[in-house]
């Protein structure tokens, strides 16, 4: 076996092992509001999450993709020994798949996003130096650790305080909930249908733009509410003669489904769009490989989506509960309403900003999203011990991810003789 077939198989084991880290942090992210809310059990949260997942990165996942994630690092730099960048990618994948081992293992919900961008950046700063290294990528990456939670948690702020007041803080919350939730079914949908079109088909023949993608989200919402309505209207009128506890409790019921269908949908855009980016470098380093020349873009082959959502479904299944318990039960308490403005906070804010091209996280957004929920409840709703931990782990992501790089990379390249 030559040095390029040792890199070769070295580079898928890790590459399913990033995809197994994925599973275990990322993707359990989409599903802690359903099971933190009673929602769903762990076992079909890791059933559904699974399906729409693997869904989303294998059938209308980014089937081309940035060799060098982000654009962190210049190319030319590598030009005359291309084998020292496929190492290097190889090594970057390694260093952040054992990064999200060790914050799946302790709960921490972390960016496979920035673990990987820190990660090549890392090596870019070891074998290439300062001048080499996008800065103003890097620049936006740490920007997003600030706007994203803070706009997530806005926008859940709002979205649950105008639940409680039109549905939850009403003398007869179940009459309340006759009109008040076909409304906010039609918002859910709305902006699932606009993440979805937007994000997870954006790289397809039936991804659309501007209008029509406005009024295909639009008729889905709309539609959406005349069921919710007709639902409702059939199953629950005349439970406003309940106790108001007794109603509140139905109220949630009625929640139940649309904080499954956001989470769902979460994982859904998730899979299209950052499970086939994540293994973006292991694409890179196959094609250097292979070819024994850099290109700028290169093509994300079916298998290697089949590899990373094979991986992500083992992540999912045996780590994943340990972040679900973390964002789901610990932060702070959830029900099905404020799992559904929680997750609404997070889509609406990750759409606008993918929209404006700003580098956000999912899990920083979500994390965000449920403090801001919490808060609308008062300050001693949150378990403040919880949400430190979690921002000590995004600061730590960067440092750590590019330290392992360059351990690793140091002792594969000797042995590889590059």
């Amino acid at each position: 076996m030559t040095n390029l077939d040792v890199l070769l198989v070295a580079g898928i084991i890790f590459g399913f092992y990033m995809a197994w880290g994925i599973g275990a942090n990322d993707v359990a992210n989409s599903m802690a509001d359903a099971v933190g809310s009673k929602a769903l059990t762990v076992f079909w949260a890791v059933v559904l999450a699974a399906i729409f997942e693997f869904a989303g990165a294998y059938l209308v996942g980014g089937h081309v993709t940035d060799t060098i994630r982000k654009d962190i690092i210049e190319t030319d730099a590598f030009a005359n020994n291309p084998l020292v960048l496929a190492t290097g990618l190889i090594c970057a994948l390694l260093a952040a798949a054992v990064w999200l081992n060790i914050a799946s293992y302790f709960g921490a919900p972390v960016s496979t996003t920035h673990s990987t961008v820190g990660a090549v950046a890392g090596f870019g700063l070891l074998q290439a130096g300062a001048a080499n290294i996008q800065w103003d990528t890097m620049g936006g990456i740490v920007a997003s650790w600030f706007i994203s939670p803070f706009a997530g948690g806005l926008i859940g702020f709002v979205v649950f305080k105008l639940i409680t007041y039109t549905i939850l803080a009403r003398e007869k919350p179940m009459r309340a909930a006759l009109m008040g939730v076909p409304f906010w079914g039609f918002v859910t949908f709305f902006v699932v249908s606009m993440a979805i079109i937007f994000k997870g088909l954006k790289h397809t023949s039936l991804g659309l733009s501007g209008p029509g993608a406005l009024g295909v989200s639009v008729l889905i919402g709309v539609v959406a509410a005349v069921v919710l309505w007709v639902y409702l209207n059939r199953h629950w009128k005349g439970r406003d003669g309940d106790s108001t506890e007794k109603q509140l409790h139905q109220v949630e019921r009625v929640f139940v489904i649309m904080v499954i269908i956001t989470s769902c949908s979460v994982a859904f855009s998730h899979g299209a769009n950052d499970v086939a980016n994540a293994i973006g470098p292991l694409a890179g380093a196959i094609s250097i490989i292979q070819t024994g020349e850099i290109s700028s873009q290169v093509g994300v082959s079916p298998w290697l989506l089949m590899l990373g959502g094979a991986g992500i479904v083992v992540g999912l299944a045996t780590f994943g509960y340990r972040v679900m318990h973390t964002i789901g039960s610990t932060i702070t308490e959830i029900s099905p309403s404020r799992g559904v403005a929680a997750d609404l906070g997070t889509m609406v804010t990750v759409l606008v900003c993918s929209r404006m091209g700003l580098p956000v996280s999912t899990t920083h957004t979500l994390v965000g999203a449920i403090i801001g929920v919490g808060l609308a409840r008062g300050i001693t709703a949150i378990n403040l011990r919880t949400v430190y931990s979690i921002f000590a782990s995004w600061i730590l992501t960067l440092p750590i991810v590019a330290i392992l790089t360059m351990l690793f990379f140091y002792p594969a390249k000797w042995l590889l003789g590059i």
